[in-house]
């Protein structure tokens, strides 16, 4: 067996544990199979990395960065691979979202919506992107303040090139899934709360949870979880 077939039959176990997770929070959160999206965190990983992972089925990256995204994801893609960009992303590097990602989780002040929907027009792209709150009031994390939430998600709709979709939020680095919990149940109460404000937006997606504590997100709502540890690093790293 050569070492890619091996890294890759590993990596399919891996992939194969994390979805049996997912499926088994969306039955105890009364959610039909397939209402998660699972997206491979691959910040860390080489391109034949990734390769391996879509060859056994994963279809959704997340990305923090852009240029590293630029390089790992250069060339052909398959088609219906969707490229996330989960991290922080400065208003400088708007010009290279379209025609790259697919979909947007950081969007946290409006000069960034204001450029970004400039950038799509260019490009005669519609960009589907998730507003990131800063639930946990965090003075490192980046996203809005809850209070600040409704300017932001007016200021996005203005803009016809972004496609509002949701929201997306981070619970405390490091902690475990039942701190993480109160985190994303405070993220779905603002998210419906927005819904009720906001009838003429969806506002259906939830980007929250990560390798610590994605079942907990799912059990409290969330709609995409971005999972990377658990999926490309050895189990021991978790």
């Amino acid at each position: 067996m050569t070492s890619t077939t091996s890294r890759a039959s590993t990596l399919q176990d891996r992939l194969d544990t994390v979805r049996e997770r997912v499926e088994a929070a969306e039955r105890r959160s009364g959610r039909p199979p397939g209402s998660v999206t699972l997206v491979g965190v691959s910040k860390t990983v080489t391109r034949s990395e990734v390769d391996e992972a879509y060859a056994v089925g994963l279809r959704h990256f997340g990305e923090n960065r852009v240029q590293n995204a630029l390089e790992t994801f250069a060339g052909d893609l398959p088609d219906d691979l969707v490229l996330h960009l989960i991290g922080t992303l400065q208003t400088n590097k708007a010009r290279f979202i379209p025609g790259h990602f697919d979909v947007v989780h950081s969007l946290d002040r409006e000069p960034l919506a204001i450029e970004l929907n400039r950038r799509c027009e260019a490009a005669g792209k519609r960009l589907p992107v998730l507003i990131q709150v800063n639930v946990a009031r965090e003075q490192q994390k980046h996203g809005c303040q809850a209070e600040e939430l409704p300017a932001l998600i007016e200021a996005t709709l203005a803009c016809p090139a972004l496609d509002l979709r949701g929201f997306m939020t981070m619970a405390p680095l490091g902690s475990d899934a039942e701190v993480a919990r109160p985190v994303f149940v405070a993220m779905r109460e603002l998210r419906d709360a927005m819904r009720v404000r906001y009838p003429e937006a969806s506002l259906n997606e939830l980007s929250m949870g990560m390798t610590i504590d994605y079942t907990a997100a799912i059990e409290e709502g969330a709609t995409i979880v971005r999972v990377g540890r658990a999926i490309f690093a050895e189990p021991a790293a978790g």
